[in-house]
């Protein structure tokens, strides 16, 4: 496998990503959505998840596709970016036809940012705005670090953000990652700077550092945020038909990314979700060899897209942690 021309989840045709976020705030929100309605599902691992409209992504409901996945800041009044991105989307014509009307259909998930600095004394909740320009702002190249649902996460020791990573398997499929990081665990290990994620970097994408010359002792981790100030949420894609019930299961190998990016993961304080997304530009020739690949490719791809967030984050006035750049390559 090696990366996309992009190494973004946008390298798979059709799909399009959009930020949106205010740093006074410091909050945003990030949209995944594609030229037309795509087959998604979702799973769940973390203790505390905040989501809209993920009970319809099981195999057994009525609707199959999905017009748009949002990720949002905000907790719960994050949802709303989900509302945001609806009704633009109905403005477009998009949704699911029901007589005379179109019901777009926009699952979406939350992280906790409301005590990371910035100023959410709000009179009016500012994620229906922000899911309405986040979906207008969707591109094929889109900024990474310190952007949309990422402007304001955090991890552990070090500023999280938003991070996306792709891969080319042999038989032509592709898979992609999208992530906003915020976790109650660290992307790096112990207090130096290399990633988790290392033994699956492609390139220098997020440094290059190649693993930690020596892991730290195993102990049993105390937690640094209070419960419900952390969640790691994430989509990963692909260009294959895949049924409801194949996605769902490229959802929950790519947790195995999750666990190998971030220490530690799926705790009762994190929300951590994967989406999955599938276009169905590509049929697969075998079925079972070729799911077993996605579902290690997509895995793959996250850990190396949660790096990538922690690596590519900038810093910000009012911020309560440093970024990884700035605290060790000054």
């Amino acid at each position: 496998m090696r990366p996309g021309p992009l190494n973004l989840i946008t390298d798979i045709l059709g799909l399009r990503v959009g930020n949106a976020h205010d740093p006074v705030l410091k909050s945003g929100v990030t949209v995944l959505t594609a030229d037309r309605p795509f087959t998604a599902a979702v799973h769940i691992m973390g203790g505390a998840p905040g989501t809209r409209e993920t009970d319809l992504l099981a195999p057994d409901k009525l609707v199959q596709e999905v017009d748009a996945l949002t990720l949002s800041g905000g907790s719960a009044f994050g949802l709303d970016a989900c509302s945001g991105v609806a009704d633009e989307l109905r403005s477009q014509g998009r949704g699911f036809q029901v007589g005379d009307q179109r019901v777009p259909i926009v699952p979406g998930a939350i992280l906790f940012d409301l005590l990371n600095g910035g100023n959410k004394g709000w009179k009016r909740n500012p994620y229906y705005d922000l899911g309405r320009q986040a979906l207008s702002n969707a591109v094929t190249e889109f900024q990474l670090g310190t952007a949309g649902a990422g402007i304001g996460a955090a991890t552990q020791n070090l500023k999280g953000g938003l991070g996306s990573a792709s891969a080319l398997l042999p038989s032509g499929l592709i898979v992609g990652a999208l992530v906003a990081v915020n976790a109650l665990g660290s992307a790096t290990v112990g207090d130096g700077p290399h990633f988790w994620a290392a033994p699956w970097e492609e390139g220098e994408e997020f440094g290059g550092l190649g693993p930690a010359p020596r892991q730290p002792a195993a102990k049993a981790p105390f937690p640094r945020k209070r419960m419900g100030e952390a969640t790691t949420i994430a989509i990963v894609a692909t260009n294959a038909a895949l049924t409801q019930a194949q996605a769902q299961r490229m959802a929950t190998a790519a947790h195995d990314g999750l666990a190998r990016a971030l220490l530690p993961s799926h705790t009762p304080l994190d929300g951590d979700l994967v989406f999955a997304a599938a276009t169905g530009e590509r049929r697969l020739s075998d079925p079972l060899v070729e799911t077993f690949q996605l579902g290690h490719a997509a895995a793959t791809c996250l850990a190396r897209a949660i790096a990538r967030a922690v690596f590519l984050a900038t810093p910000m006035q009012g911020d309560l942690q440093p970024t990884w750049v700035r605290l060790y390559r000054g």
